[in-house]
Formats: structure tokens, sequence, C-alpha cells
């Protein structure tokens, strides 16, 4: 027996080989995402142009493949290489290479992705985005079907599951009252991010069942985390908790791939023998790997032994800051103690919204304005806007600019600073961000006037909604941004 043999994990081939499917398919949205939605919010001439991010800030402070060049074909480039490795990577295909090049694609895909996060700026700023990197960073050394899968990187995994449980439950206890007294879910389902299909039904349900939705949070993220480090099968049934709680947040609501990514993640809580009691079996997951192949798997190669033996000495030492985190009593959400984004500290909704008011924009092709001006509305993919509308579904696939609407309606346009951008592309028709929206009320035509104004939005009764088939009723606030015009020479200058 070699050195290293201590490191395997026999009994968890099937988990590995579920999880980096389940990662793969998740790294397949975030390219997707990024491929159609970076040049124009992060591109040579979108809202926040990386070249000027890059111009301000150091490699070692925001390391990034982009820092050598960025160009939007060069962004094209990596998304689509993104793309086509973690689509390999849901068929299976690096189980069937050797061990060093299935660990260079999963390299690959890290790095690629590491390099878009750290410099989206504001539109990569979620806390998915660092979960998804250090997941990503895990997934290189948990080896392919050719070596047994490490015990180490396992509970790394769950270590990792567990701060973004217990993290995301800390600080919701040690933040907003309402979670303390079970009245939270009384006002979330209607006051998140972005809400889908079926946020309605939710928000509907009696207050007893929101205070208990409320009581299972608190046990899915305060007590069931701490059995994911249990024997088994006590730890699988931990992790079956997590799978029902985060199961529960997307069929509620939109929350991109977190739940998912949270969901892949608590696979590493269960073994073989979890997986066999729903028909599952190893060679039911890597084609073309027959059972003598399988048996030839008998020993863990040293160099593979002593990469993940290195990794996990790396891990545990990052770790010390983040569980300090946890314990503070001024715990920091969703942050990265390094710029590699390799442990992080996560956590949601530490404070409820109790009323939700959403940023309306508007534009007229009318010259001059006057009360009778006919303002007509631009339409988002998925945050709220006409009352009729139906909430949509589209998580796991994450709409920024969507989600970052919803943060500007806490606060002035001047503190977000790609709102006024954004005007004067609506300004100038500019197609690429047009593309963004669900609907332009123009047709590809320039207004000569854009505003935003801001509205309060709530869900209609059950009897507003048979009376007018609305789904939400909104009541103005006021302006947002006042109407504004771009200067032109010959023609009437704007507000």
């Amino acid at each position: 027996m070699g050195v290293v043999e201590w490191l395997r994990a026999d009994d968890y081939w099937l988990a590995r080989t579920l999880f980096q499917r389940a990662l793969g398919a998740i790294y397949v949205t975030a390219f997707l995402v990024t491929l159609h939605q970076f040049r124009p919010l992060l591109g040579e001439r979108g809202l926040l142009p990386v070249p000027e991010f890059l111009a301000r800030v150091r490699f070692l402070d925001a390391p990034s493949i982009f820092h050598w060049r960025y160009s939007d074909r060069l962004l094209v480039a990596v998304s689509w290489a993104g793309i086509l490795l973690a689509t390999a990577a849901v068929l299976g295909l690096p189980d069937l290479v050797p061990t060093p090049l299935a660990m260079l694609v999963w390299f690959a895909l890290w790095a690629m992705y590491l390099s878009i996060v750290n410099v989206g700026q504001t539109f990569y700023s979620f806390g998915w985005e660092t979960l998804l990197c250090e997941t990503g960073f895990l997934a290189i050394f948990l080896g392919n079907a050719q070596v047994p899968p490490p015990i180490t990187l396992v509970f790394l995994i769950r270590w990792l599951l567990f701060r973004v449980e217990f993290g995301a439950g800390l600080i919701k206890m040690r933040g907003d009252p309402c979670w303390r007294d079970l009245t939270c879910l009384y006002y979330h389902h209607e006051t998140q991010p972005m809400p889908n299909p079926l946020s309605w039904y939710f928000h509907r349900l009696p207050k007893r069942a929101h205070r208990l939705e409320v009581l299972g949070n608190h046990f899915a993220q305060l007590v069931a985390p701490i059995f994911l480090f249990a024997p088994q099968p006590i730890a699988s049934l931990a992790g079956v908790v997590v799978f029902g709680t985060q199961g529960w947040l997307v069929l509620s609501g939109n929350f991109a791939w977190l739940n998912f990514l949270t969901m892949a993640l608590a696979i590493a809580s269960f073994d073989d023998s979890a997986f066999g009691l729903i028909g599952l079996h190893r060679a039911d997951l890597v084609p073309g790997l027959s059972a003598g192949q399988w048996a030839q798997v008998v020993s863990m190669p040293e160099w593979f032994g002593v990469s993940v033996i290195a990794v996990t000495a790396v891990i545990v030492t990052l770790s010390y800051r983040p569980a300090r985190n946890l314990l503070s009593r001024r715990q920091l959400m969703n942050y990265s103690f390094d710029p590699f984004h390799i442990v992080g500290t996560y956590g949601a909704f530490g404070s409820v919204t109790k009323e939700r008011d959403e940023v309306v924009v508007e534009g007229t092709r009318e010259a001059v304005l006057t009360p009778q001006t006919e303002w007509l509305e631009y339409e988002f993919k998925g945050k709220p806007g006409d009352v009729r509308r139906r909430p949509p579904q589209y998580a796991p696939y994450h709409l920024r600019l969507d989600w970052l609407m919803w943060f500007a309606a806490m606060s002035s346009p001047m503190y977000h600073e790609w709102f006024v951008p954004f005007v004067t592309k609506l300004l100038l028709a500019d197609r690429p961000t047009l593309r963004l929206l669900r609907r332009d009320p123009f047709g590809g035509e320039e207004p000569r006037f854009v505003r935003a104004l801001l509205y309060r939005y709530r869900f209609t009764t059950a009897a507003e909604r048979r009376e007018t088939g609305a789904w939400w009723h909104r009541e103005l606030l006021g302006d947002y941004l006042p109407p504004v015009s771009l200067r032109r020479p010959g023609n009437q200058p704007g507000t």
C-alpha cells in the first residue's frame, strides 16, 4: 500500500461523478450568461468597460487573463471555450482521459471563470460568483474515474457547504429581528429580488405556514449542516435536508444558480450505498468504462496524492479567516478573503425588505415635454414591470441587469455607476443594450427623452387577482431620474 492510500474514499465514486456532472452544467449556464450579457454590460462599449477598469487595478488585486489583453472577441472565445469544456464535463468525457488531462480541463474552467469574475465589477459581485470559483477550484483536485476519490476533498466540499448554510443561518439570526420572531417570510416572497411564477402563491400561504417555513430554514441552516461531518448514514440525511430546503427555494424564487450549486455541493454528503437506494451504480455514469477497468483502479498515484495533500493544507490554512468570521459579531456576508476566490464566506438576506420598490424606465419621442406627453415603458425580462405579467422563471440563468435594478430602487441613481450609462444607451437605441430587455417600445428607434419613475409594488390579493387578472398592484412614489435627453447640434437641448 502506497503512502497516500489512506486518502482513498472508495464509498464516494458516485458522489464525485454526479458532483462533477452537476458542476459542469452550472459552468455551462454561467458561461452562456457571459456570452449573452458581458459585452453590453462590461465590454469595450459596455456600461462599465473592462479596459477602463483594468487601467486602475493590478493583476495581483484582480487576477485575470484579461490583464494580458481585453477585447470583446477574446471574451467571446473564452465564453465558447468554457461552454465546450463544461459540456464535455457534463458528458463525462474527462473520465475517459488520463487524470492530468482531466485536471487540466477543470483548471481551465476555473481560471477562465475567475478571469471573468475579477473584471466583472458590480455586475459580478454576487455571492454565487465566488461560490462557483471556490467550488471549481476544489473540483480540479477531485480527479477522475482513473483514480480513487480523495477523502480530504470530500470533506473540503462539505466544509464549503457548511459555510454556505451555517453562514447564511448566522447572518439571519444576527440581522433582521423578523428572523427571530419568525415573520420574515410574511414579506420575503413578495420583496425578493426576482419572484418566479409560484412566488405569488407562496406569498399567499397562511402566516402559520410562513412561520413554519422560517423554522424549517433555521433547522436546515443552523442544525443540519453540523451533521455533514457525522458518519454515514447521518451525513446523507443532512444532505437530504439541504436538498429539500434548496429545492423549496428553487420553487419559490429566481436565485440564479445559487440553489443548484448548493445542491451540487450536497452531493458530497452521500456515499455509494445511499445512491444505491435509488438504483444508481458506478457503471451507469461512466460509459465506456468496463467493470474490469474499474477493478484496475487499485491504487492512488503518488503525485496525485501529494497534490491533494498540498491543496488540503492550503484550504485549511486559508479557512482560518472565514471560520473566524462565522464566530464574529460583525460577520461579513458573501466576501472573499483572497483574489483567487479560493476560500470565502457566504450568507443571504441578513435583512429582509418589507416593501417592494421598483424603478420603471420610460421614454418618449416627443420633442417638447408637457403634462400630456405620452411616455412608453421599457420592459425588462425578469423584474416586475407590467402588473398583468406573471413573474417568469429564469433560474438557473442569471439576468444581471434585472438584479441590479432591484438594488437600484433602494437608493439614488447616483450611487449606481452603471445607471446613467444605461440611460444613455437607451437614448442612443444601442442594440446590444436593448437585447438585454424584453421589449423596446420604440422598435429600435431613438427616443427624445428617457426618465425613470419609482413605484411601490405589492402582490395582488386573491380577490384582486380574480377581478383584474393582475399579479401586481403598483402605486407611483415619484421621480427616480427626471427626464433626460442627449444634447446634439441642431437639436433642442435636453434637461
